[in-house]
């Protein structure tokens, strides 16, 4: 499945903030706030975006952002480097939005709420929209997107958090395996069951399913 079969594309390159990421870091460690604010805003989009489509739940999500950059915070003196500042929120993210599924399910809770919109800025960066996009466009365009969330959700939340990896953030297999701490097969696995679920689901009603 080829990244643009999703409905949303990945946050934009950062590149250029990751060449300068060591001295901001550094910068992190001997406590310049200045440096800190800048590296949230450099991540926050990316945690924003990945949280609301692991759990479903723009509001939960920005919980999840807070709890995201605290941990960053406290845990910065002790980042070693091996991998990028991005992978490794990536990591937090996905820990911190799989321990907030665990804690619904132990509180029996039935569902998240759809997503409907997280910001005029989010739609557009994820979706790709053209800027001429007339009223009809705009709705199958929202349908399209709301079909897709339904389907993601309907995945497991690991087979969902390779495959959001993987489409929308651009990580290749090694990396993933890299950053959740798992082996390559277990990804490229979860990647084919996250992407044959997808398929399955984004069906069109009535075609044949084997």
């Amino acid at each position: 499945m080829a990244s643009s079969e999703l409905a949303f594309s990945s946050a934009e390159s950062l590149s250029a903030g990751s060449a300068a990421e060591p001295a901001l870091v550094e910068r992190c460690r001997r406590g310049d706030p200045q440096a800190f604010a800048r590296l949230v805003s450099l991540h926050e989009g990316m945690v924003l975006n990945l949280a609301a489509r692991l759990l479903g739940d723009p509001e939960e999500a920005k919980d999840i952002a807070q709890d995201v950059f605290l941990q960053v915070y406290r845990t910065l003196p002790r980042f070693e480097g091996r991998s990028t500042v991005r992978t490794w929120i990536y990591r937090i993210v996905v820990n911190q939005c799989r321990n907030r599924q665990r804690w619904w399910r132990r509180r029996r809770r039935a569902s998240s709420c759809p997503i409907e919109e997280i910001s005029a800025a989010d739609e557009a960066r994820m979706s790709a929209v053209a800027p001429a996009e007339g009223p009809f466009e705009r709705l199958a365009r929202r349908e399209r997107a709301r079909r897709m969330e339904v389907a993601l959700l309907a995945l497991s939340f690991d087979h969902r958090a390779v495959l959001l990896l993987r489409e929308v953030e651009g990580l290749s297999c090694e990396e993933i395996a890299s950053t959740l701490a798992l082996p390559i097969g277990t990804v490229k696995s979860r990647l084919a069951r996250g992407r044959d679920g997808l398929r399955r689901a984004l069906a069109p009603q009535g075609e044949e399913r084997p």
